[in-house]
């Protein structure tokens, strides 16, 4: 049994028509995915109007992978600027009703457009559409995106938004809604998702979730871990982009948290990732940790120990992240 999560109608709703899905792919050096990305979207048990994806500038053969396909697979190409230029441009070029996420290392479970079309017929007034996916390293599932720890947010959407990006990313959105807000940020070579999503929610788009688990978010090395402290500083970034917006006093409290708990974090793993990658302004990194009365006590110390012996926190960190890294969400995983 499925359950439908998303904030009570504004008014009386009536069931509308089944809507049209583009599928858009963001794609760089995808080569080894994109195809098995593709293959789950054609096999939906409600097919696709389209699957556009857009080569954002791949040297790997991506583009011939995605040229192996016939309609309604079409290849957008341009030069690489980030994940907001490519989703941006995919977008654009999409006709369908709704224009649906797909990462190009993602795999979609066969009635997940069924359940979106669902959704979006009972309840012709949410603008954005998501649903649960399980999370996978390897071939195994790991656990689902939506769970005790981060649930998703019903009631309050607009101030929920700022503190946490609660949308899976493998959303439907209204492309006239879509395109009406301004589309995707070109110019986010980070979390774009989410920065669309604040835009949007905040002017009043609703979003609805259908809590199954229809996706596989594959979490895997090359994906995220080692880009860990780019992210970090990339939602900062975003946050600080919704200081522009037209914000309640509410709000605007809440985006001011949630800048300060992200650039915390961006700080301790900067100042991590330069010690194991042995860089040089490692020690300058710790100490700016060390400094900042934000932080508790003990990680301040650690902080200060690490600027004292940069080469031994190194080494120290090199050998614990041996056994395991870190994925989507902070989740961590064990290597075999």
């Amino acid at each position: 049994m499925s359950a439908v999560l998303a904030p009570e109608p504004r008014e009386p709703v009536s069931p509308g028509r089944q809507p049209s899905f583009s599928v858009i792919i963001a794609a760089y050096q995808a080569a080894e995915f994109v195809g098995d990305a593709i293959r789950s979207a054609l096999d939906q048990t409600l097919p696709p109007f389209e699957v556009i994806v857009c080569d954002d500038g791949s040297t790997d053969g991506t583009d011939r992978v995605v040229e192996s396909f016939d309609r309604p697979v079409r290849l957008v190409r341009r030069g690489n600027g980030g994940e907001g230029a490519a989703k941006d441009t995919a977008a654009r070029a999409a006709e369908g009703d709704f224009v649906v996420l797909l990462d190009a290392d993602d795999l979609w479970l066969p009635s997940r457009l069924a359940a979106l079309a669902e959704l979006a017929g009972s309840r012709p007034d949410l603008d954005i559409l998501t649903t649960d996916a399980w999370m996978v390293a390897g071939e195994r599932r790991v656990g689902r995106v939506y769970h005790e720890g981060w649930r998703f947010a019903v009631s309050d959407q607009p101030l929920a938004i700022l503190e946490r990006n609660f949308v899976f990313g493998g959303a439907a959105v209204r492309r006239e809604a879509l395109l009406a807000a301004g589309g995707f940020d070109p110019a986010a070579r980070w979390t774009a998702d989410w920065e669309c999503w604040i835009r949007m929610i905040v002017a009043g788009a609703r979003v609805g979730l259908d809590d199954r688990p229809l996706a596989l978010y594959r979490l895997h090395e090359g994906a995220l871990s080692s880009n860990r402290a780019r992210l970090l500083r990339g939602r900062v970034r975003t946050l600080e982009k919704a200081r522009r917006l037209a914000l309640d006093a509410r709000e605007r409290a809440a985006l001011e948290r949630s800048i300060d708990h992200h650039d915390r974090a961006a700080l301790v793993e900067e100042a991590r990732q330069a010690a194991r990658l042995r860089e040089a302004d490692a020690r300058r990194l710790s100490w700016e940790v060390a400094r900042d009365r934000r932080f508790d006590s003990v990680t301040r110390l650690k902080a200060a120990a690490a600027a004292l012996s940069p080469t031994i926190a190194g080494s120290l960190l090199a050998r614990r992240e041996r056994g395991r890294w870190v994925g989507a969400g902070g989740t961590t995983i064990e290597r075999d």
